[in-house]
């Protein structure tokens, strides 16, 4: 009866913990309740009351097993990789830049012109030439070599008139030449008219009456003066438009040296330049020479004649020329002083 009892006991018991405890621990309780009771049954009777026995020694915690965590696996999100757009890169066109293409400019050459062969005959004949420089006032404060050497344009207007009236016929250095090599016919009274230096008072001044009276005249440029655009010298539009008006012109050196006792190198710089420079500007070969101061010497009669010069005028005093002597042509001075008077006697004076 008493272990009946118990049985039922156990039984309730375990009903009430199932639904608290685990099933191990319910199986555990079982198994001992089934032992205290095979012990009470033989005894006889439990050495301790049934309910102490029933009771569980140690409740069992549930041990919290911790569910693996399900962890959050770093997922690639992909990155969102901006394609390169093709950007139209600003390209710089470079603005064509206009190119001056340089017209080639005939480089100046010496241009052969021979020289009349003489026919053998030896002539003389009595031509004035007359030498100017300025033909203006001269500037105040004018130093004396400059005020001798400046007629004034009233002064030149008279003179201009008195040859025009005596019948006098302005002719080149090139129709003397002719003249005395070849025997070519001058005028009755031939004159030629010089100017030295290229002085711009000569365009401005002297052109003006010269063509007011019928003249022509020569006039000897310094080319480096003309080149460097010196402000007292002429331009060369003014040297060609006087060249088309029948004004002749010659060279006067590049820049004004004395030649006497230089070098071959330097006299053909100083004569044959000047002649290429004005032959690029004008459409004939220059033949007439002038030498700067008047100074000269055999060599630079040389270098004149092998750079293919017809003639060459000096500052010497005279009128009378001859076919041997063309690279000493004498000349008449005209000073500022000079009356009209001076200036008739001059024209004819025999020397």
């Amino acid at each position: 009866m008493r272990e009946a009892r118990a049985v039922r006991a156990v039984r309730n018991i375990m009903r009430g913990l199932k639904g608290r405890l685990g099933g191990s621990v319910i199986a555990a309780g079982i198994l001992l309740s089934a032992a205290l009771l095979a012990g009470a049954g033989r005894q006889g009777q439990a050495s301790f009351p049934l309910p102490y026995l029933l009771a569980p020694t140690a409740t069992p915690t549930p041990t919290i097993t911790a569910s693996p965590t399900r962890t959050a696996t770093a997922t690639r999100t992909p990155t969102v990789t901006s394609t390169p757009t093709s950007t139209e890169t600003a390209t710089v066109t470079p603005t064509p830049t206009a190119t001056f293409t340089a017209t080639p400019t005939a480089t100046p050459t010496c241009t052969p012109t021979p020289q009349p062969t003489p026919d053998g005959v030896h002539r003389t004949a009595r031509v004035p030439i007359l030498m100017y420089h300025h033909i203006a006032d001269p500037p105040a404060g004018a130093k004396a070599v400059e005020r001798d050497l400046s007629v004034s344009p009233a002064r030149f207007e008279e003179q201009l008139r008195y040859l025009r009236d005596a019948g006098y016929q302005s002719i080149s250095t090139v129709d003397l030449v002719y003249h005395l090599t070849l025997g070519t016919p001058l005028p009755a009274k031939p004159v030629i008219i010089t100017f030295d230096d290229g002085y711009r008072d000569v365009y401005t001044n002297a052109f003006p009456l010269l063509r007011a009276y019928g003249f022509t005249a020569t006039v000897y440029v310094i080319t480096d003066f003309v080149d460097r655009g010196l402000t007292p010298y002429l331009t060369w539009p003014q040297i060609e438009e006087m060249y088309a008006a029948g004004i002749e012109f010659g060279a006067h050196s590049r820049d004004h040296p004395d030649l006497r006792r230089k070098s071959y190198d330097f006299l053909v710089w100083q004569i044959l330049g000047p002649k290429q420079t004005l032959e690029a500007h004008l459409p004939a070969p220059v033949r007439t020479f002038s030498y700067p101061s008047g100074a000269y010497d055999q060599r630079v009669i040389e270098v004149l004649r092998s750079a293919h010069y017809w003639c060459a005028v000096t500052a010497e005093q005279g009128a009378t020329h001859s076919s041997d002597g063309l690279f000493t042509l004498s000349r008449i001075r005209v000073r500022r002083a000079d009356t009209l008077e001076t200036f008739r006697k001059k024209l004819e004076l025999d020397w």
